[in-house]
């Protein structure tokens, strides 16, 4: 596209914004169907399982490898390829789907190539927003795509749930593809400048296995970003651990109508403190977001396991996911500003795979660990009934109650500890800004409208 025609700096990143929010609640939808009907089909929670398993593990191991790639490649190419291959592996499934030749084995195949393709678009998407957006307004967009991760976390299920009454999964699978398609074309009408070498990004240009390892390199040299990758990759651990027994520990005392007003609670929580992110991007020292909105989290986590009451965790939910975006969206500010634009593909693609890796692993533990160490903590009689029990109740999902209570401390204290941590509370004193206010003049007349809303001028959102 003509450089005149594209959409560049804010307006561009306005564009991407809007297509990836469509296509991730496309992915949604699919994502809700085809568990569905693997279960319903299989009648089996392990074939539920398995297609969790494909959508979440090759994107973590492939983000161990692409950093180098994105880097080499123009970003916005890159967003086009993730969402094309997605979208192609979504028309296959459709395909099978109305030929009927579906069967659990295809699904998990071609689910695992679209999480494949996926793995390509976060390391891209946030060095394409540095680019697109000044960096005084990196919190903002930030929260603009925490909330765009709301929304498709809020409105898929409850539309999936409609859809297949109303359509079927053939339907919803097509809807899907077409999200793609809108999120191909808007990407096709933007530009995305290219960032200038750096020194030590271009001293480090070679063969793909040294530029894969000049990432680790990168961040052995700066350990403020280290501390904070560290506390990110714990915390995720321990929201692992909160994820996968939230349900079981409500069910233990309420019904599945229950959990499910509840949980959306707490989604609501996410979609408002997005939303706030959005128009207010954060503190202005962006490690004071980091660090007090995830004690909050952690006190939040403690909170939910204290009692079986339905109102104290039904606040604990809001109150988490509320404090999500707002850490979320100001880490993300820190590392934008303090990584060198052209080798954030090779640093975001290795800070990704630690993170992400870090739940997986506690969704495989959190079900022995509950069952076998801490429930039998606290039955009647058990060894904590007489001392802990009297605090957090005894019987059925008391004992996921104190593994929340002791998560909770866990992080908490880890959080204090990385605020009296120098490295860690002077990073934004310590490391400089390896990007310069990109995007000042670009966008006015026509996407004035739009800069204005990031800026937080008007309160569109």
């Amino acid at each position: 596209m003509n450089r005149r025609t594209a959409f560049q700096g804010i307006g561009a990143f306005a564009l991407i914004w809007l297509g990836q929010l469509v296509s991730l609640i496309g992915s949604g939808l699919t994502s809700f169907a085809l568990s569905v009907w693997a279960y319903q089909t299989t009648e089996s929670a392990t074939a539920y399982a398995l297609v969790v398993l494909a959508t979440m593990g090759p994107n973590v191991l492939l983000s161990l490898v692409i950093g180098p790639l994105i880097d080499r490649w123009d970003r916005r190419w890159v967003m086009v390829l993730s969402d094309a291959g997605s979208g192609l592996s979504t028309l296959v499934v459709y395909l099978l789907f109305v030929t009927g030749q579906l069967s659990l084995w295809p699904v998990l195949l071609a689910t695992a190539v679209s999480s494949a393709f996926s793995a390509f678009q976060w390391p891209a998407y946030a060095a394409a927003t540095t680019m697109l957006v000044p960096k005084k307004h990196l919190g903002r967009a930030n929260g603009l795509i925490q909330l765009a991760e709301a929304v498709g976390y809020i409105a898929s299920p409850a539309l999936a749930g409609f859809l297949l009454i109303k359509i079927q999964i053939q339907g919803v699978i097509l809807i899907d593809f077409l999200t793609f398609l809108f999120a191909v074309i808007a990407l096709f009408l933007i530009q995305i400048p290219r960032p200038e070498s750096s020194s030590e990004g271009g001293a480090e240009k070679g063969s793909w296995w040294r530029e894969l390892l000049f990432g680790l390199s990168y961040l052995a040299k700066r350990r403020g970003l280290i501390g904070v990758l560290s506390v990110f990759a714990f915390t995720n651990f321990l929201l692992g651990l909160v994820m996968a027994l939230f349900g079981p520990m409500v069910l233990s005392f309420a019904n599945a109508d229950v959990l499910g007003s509840v949980t959306s609670i707490g989604a609501l929580g996410m979609l408002i403190g997005g939303g706030l992110m959005s128009l207010w991007g954060g503190p202005k020292r962006r490690v004071y977001g980091v660090l007090g909105f995830l004690l909050l989290q952690g006190f939040a986590i403690t909170l939910a396991g204290l009692r079986p009451s339905l109102p104290l965790i039904t606040f604990a939910a809001f109150s988490f996911f509320f404090c999500f975006p707002i850490s979320n969206a100001s880490n993300q500010a820190i590392w934008q500003s303090k990584v060198s634009p052209d080798v954030q593909g090779r640093v975001f693609a290795l800070r990704s795979a630690i993170v992400t890796c870090a739940m997986p692993i506690a969704y495989a533990i959190a079900g022995p660990l509950a069952d076998y160490v801490f429930e039998p903590l606290l039955v009647v009689g058990g060894p904590l009934a007489g001392s802990v029990g009297r605090i957090v109740g005894v019987g059925e999902g008391r004992g996921i109650g104190l593994l929340f209570v002791a998560a909770g401390a866990l992080a908490m204290l880890v959080t204090i500890g990385s605020f009296l941590h120098p490295r860690i509370r002077l990073l934004e004193d310590e490391l400089p800004d390896a990007v310069s206010e990109v995007g000042e003049a670009s966008d006015r007349g026509v996407h004035r409208v739009t800069e204005s809303a990031i800026a937080g001028e008007t309160s569109v959102m």
